[in-house]
């Protein structure tokens, strides 16, 4: 079943693409959910025009992306989490709290965009922030120990 995508899926495909999905999956998760509508010609024509329409207006948002991934590139974060014995969290780290540290030093990100493999020891991680479709950006970070 092919399907045009009205808003990102995650691992399936970003907005405004035409995917190929299972029919189960299409008709009983995608469409009802409104996430999806049918892939018609005439959807498709419709679809085409606005991405020629859109095109322009993409490129400033795309140059606006990697002005944002420079200055994210640059930046030393560090996150404080409490330590048990040795290096060990007490809890753990995660893209809330990445989220968080970069809405510290004035970049306001979803979370949604951050993702981090879950943290549980002290020491530097690399997470990957996806500002745009075409632009993504390793965050390179540092968990330490909280000071009391």
């Amino acid at each position: 079943m092919e399907l045009i995508l009205k808003q990102d899926v995650e691992n399936l495909g970003f907005k405004d693409d035409v995917v190929t999905v299972k029919n189960g999956y299409g008709r009983n998760f995608l469409i009802p959910q409104g996430q999806a509508v049918m892939a018609t010609v005439s959807a498709k024509k419709v679809l085409a025009e606005n991405l020629k329409q859109r095109a322009y207006k993409e490129k400033k948002i795309i140059d606006e992306a990697t002005k944002i991934a420079d200055a994210i590139k640059v930046l030393e974060i560090k996150i404080a989490a409490k330590v048990g014995t040795g290096d060990k969290l007490f809890g753990s780290v995660g893209n809330i709290d990445v989220a968080e540290a970069l809405e510290k030093e004035g970049h306001t990100i979803d979370k949604k965009f951050i993702s981090v493999t879950t943290i549980k020891r002290t020491g530097k991680y690399t997470a990957v922030v996806r500002l745009h479709r075409a632009v993504t950006v390793d965050l390179e970070f540092e968990v330490v120990a909280q000071a009391n």
